[in-house]
């Protein structure tokens, strides 16, 4: 199988030099392959963030090497990495991130215009990938007319806009009830199933971790166990 993300060796330490330095993470290798849904889980301060940031390209390692869909990320350029984030992964926050004064259409349009496709292209993919998530009826509606869960949808939305290689969730749930988190877990399954996307959900929740084909589990910035998840079956309550 096509590796899509491949760490090997990655440690990150901050205030390099200094008395007080720290390590967050240390010495982690991790691949996942194309069309896995995996889960990194930990409590915190186990490294996930950090973790995430490395995966996402918004930070680099201080030492060992990532590969991102065979792009090896050590050579890219500071300029060129939000190129390389805005093409091959979609990323999903906690908190959402959308553009206040945007409405939902143009909130899933915006890295399309980042990655200069036509605005006819932009509204015609935005519109579907909205259908898609269940949010065809609110494409006039700005984030503060939604709720949560619609948020989060449009979001989803918002990430797969450039068709990226990587879907990266960073505790997408973490602000929603359990039944509106579920669903959005459905539409994850949804990608993951139909679309064969790669799927990368970083979450405290041994719950919705089970739900992923995969569980990485970090303490200390180290790998402490990899297991089998339930892939879209959720454990019996």
């Amino acid at each position: 199988m096509k590796k899509i993300i491949d760490l090997r060796n990655i440690t990150k330490k901050y205030f390099i030099g200094h008395a007080n330095e720290f390590s967050a993470l240390n010495g982690i290798s991790i691949t996942i392959n194309e069309g896995e849904f995996v889960s990194v889980i930990g409590e915190s301060g186990s490294g996930k963030s950090t973790l995430m940031n490395i995966i996402g390209a918004l930070d680099r390692p201080t030492e060992g090497h990532y590969y991102l869909d065979g792009l090896n990320i050590g050579d890219e350029k500071d300029h060129e990495l939000s190129g390389v984030r805005n093409r091959k992964i979609g990323f999903v926050f906690q908190t959402f991130n959308l553009i206040p004064r945007m409405n939902a259409l143009r909130n899933v349009e915006l890295p399309m215009a980042y990655a200069r496709l036509p605005r006819h292209e932009r509204t015609r993919r935005a519109k579907e990938l909205l259908e898609l998530v269940g949010m065809d009826d609110r494409l006039s509606h700005r984030p503060n007319e939604l709720s949560g869960g619609q948020k989060q949808r449009v979001a989803i939305a918002r990430a797969m806009a450039n068709d990226p290689a990587i879907i990266l969730a960073d505790e997408p749930t973490g602000a929603l009830d359990s039944v509106t988190g579920h669903l959005v877990m459905d539409i994850f399954h949804k990608l993951h199933k139909e679309d064969g996307k790669t799927i990368v959900l970083i979450t405290h929740s041994p719950e919705l971790a089970a739900e992923t084909e995969r569980i990485i589990t970090l303490r200390d910035g180290v790998v402490i166990d990899e297991a089998a998840g339930y892939g879209n079956r959720r454990p019996a309550s």
